[in-house]
């Protein structure tokens, strides 16, 4: 940090403050690509506690391709992103936050890790 920049502590309360509640973690894969993405998910579910979907072959919701869900608690955010960052072996995955808002979930409060791809916004529904 800059000597000249500002600090202060977050107290709890601001931290907790979020509308946050989870974070889904979609792991893209076609058919040349599939068994690694299933190696990616299963590693993921024996590293942390995540949810791991089932394998998606076709587009499903918003995705637009095969995909497996990862789903996770907010505290496992700084811990599950960096891990799929160093594994994902050139894998497309597109993260985003859980609000209850589907639609800003899937275009405001998201991560591309690789190239972004267009979703099919038109499967979602606004809160």
């Amino acid at each position: 940090m800059p000597e000249d920049a500002p600090s202060r502590a977050i107290s709890d309360q601001e931290c907790n403050m979020s509308a946050i509640t989870g974070y889904h973690a979609h792991v893209y894969f076609d058919a040349s690509s599939r068994q690694q993405a299933q190696a990616l998910c299963e590693a993921a579910g024996k590293t942390f506690p995540v949810i791991v979907g089932r394998m998606h072959d076709n587009p499903v919701g918003p995705h637009p391709r095969g995909s497996c869900q990862l789903a996770f608690q907010p505290e496992l955010f700084g811990h599950v992103m960096p891990w799929l960052l160093e594994h994902r072996n050139g894998l497309t995955i597109f993260a985003h936050a859980s609000t209850g808002d589907a639609i800003k979930d899937h275009t405001e409060h998201v991560l591309w890790l690789g190239p972004s791809e267009a979703l099919n916004l038109s499967a979602l529904k606004a809160s």
